[in-house]
């Protein structure tokens, strides 16, 4: 469960920087200065969670091998690459979940945007 959040909080924080680098990106040379000194600290902010994030997760990721290790010597060989092979799949799963979530969003926003214009 804390791996599902932990990866749900990068991949959310990734793309909420990701939407904000690309908001700076786009502002034109006469946008107004509050705009883009707002869009930098929003930046900054997002950069800091995103490294205190990346620290959860090693975290979690020691705590994850710590109870692997436990269950080794409880499961055969069989079943603990089973285990195994779940944990690196659910994490790879959520991570393309989200990614086409984001991919979704941003279409319908594309689609809305293409129908104000019409």
């Amino acid at each position: 469960g804390d791996l599902d959040k932990v990866v749900n909080l990068l991949l959310s924080l990734s793309g909420r920087l990701a939407r904000v680098e690309t908001a700076l990106g786009s502002l034109g040379p006469h946008a107004p200065a509050e705009d883009e000194l707002a869009l930098r600290e929003k930046q900054r902010l997002l950069v800091t969670q995103l490294e205190d994030a990346k620290e959860l997760k090693e975290h979690v990721e020691r705590r994850e091998e710590a109870v692997g290790a436990m269950v080794a010597r409880y499961l055969p060989a069989e079943h603990l690459q089973d285990y195994q092979h779940f944990v690196k799949m659910k994490s790879a799963l959520i991570a393309e979940q989200r990614e086409l979530e984001e991919k979704i969003k941003l279409g319908q926003e594309q689609l809305r945007c293409l129908r104000e214009s019409l």
